[in-house]
């Protein structure tokens, strides 16, 4: 596969909607990804990225302006163990409920379709990040509607085992903007990931469309010792 540039991806595509990127970085120490969210109604951009105890969660920015919190409000982010799990909705919980049972990534999204979001039926995009006693692997999964019919669910997963420094897989729910929005296809793209996590950072912020961009977060993982560094950037303040 060719490696594209993330760069030029986000500014050629005014509506990539949530996004989730997840690799290595160029000096194979860190296991890093990001998660981002767009908005195109007021009800959608008006959110922010907060901390959690194990992760972030998306919270009203202002909560008089909340008009429907099914969809918007969820953890994209959760640490079980040495697993981090990173997802565009609620299937964050399903997957962290099901593994602690001793399900897999794969086994607890089989509970799971795309979202009930009709015409859009919106995928469900989701990653899983393992990182043990110096070693790291990934894996990444969508859930899609048949080309817009609901009456069948596609669910395709990509496993990352021993992932190369300096690269990465980005995965997306639209191809662009639209209506009904068209849901992402083929296999999570190939990018680089760079070892500056603040360069990193602000080249995907800076990147996203200004008018439909809401909130980033991104996180490296060293590798040997487990420990985490995270960054949220949100374009809305907290009322």
């Amino acid at each position: 596969m060719k490696m594209i540039s993330l760069e030029e991806e986000l500014k050629g595509n005014a509506y990539p909607g949530r996004g989730i990127v997840i690799g290595k970085s160029q000096d194979g120490k860190k296991a890093v990804t990001a998660y981002f969210i767009m908005g195109r109604s007021v009800n959608s951009r008006n959110r922010v990225f907060t901390e959690t105890e194990d992760g972030i969660r998306t919270e009203a920015a202002d909560p008089s302006k909340l008009t429907d919190p099914h969809l918007i409000i969820y953890a994209p982010v959760r640490v079980l163990g040495n697993k981090t799990i990173v997802t565009n909705g609620d299937q964050t919980d399903t997957i962290y409920e099901l593994m602690d049972k001793q399900q897999t990534f794969e086994q607890s999204l089989r509970t799971r379709e795309y979202e009930d979001d009709a015409p859009n039926y919106t995928p469900r995009i989701s990653g899983i990040m393992h990182v043990e006693n110096g070693s790291y692997n990934y894996a990444m999964s969508i859930l899609k509607s048949a080309d817009g019919n609901p009456d069948c669910c596609e669910r395709f997963t990509f496993s990352y085992t021993n992932p190369l420094p300096g690269t990465g897989h980005f995965i997306h729910t639209y191809m662009g903007d639209g209506n009904p929005l068209p849901s992402f296809e083929g296999e999570p793209k190939l990018v680089a990931i760079p070892d500056d996590m603040d360069a990193f950072t602000d080249m995907l912020w800076n990147s996203l469309n200004e008018d439909n961009k809401v909130s980033l977060f991104v996180r490296y993982i060293d590798i040997e010792t487990g420990k985490a560094t995270s960054k949220i950037i949100n374009k809305y303040d907290r009322v």
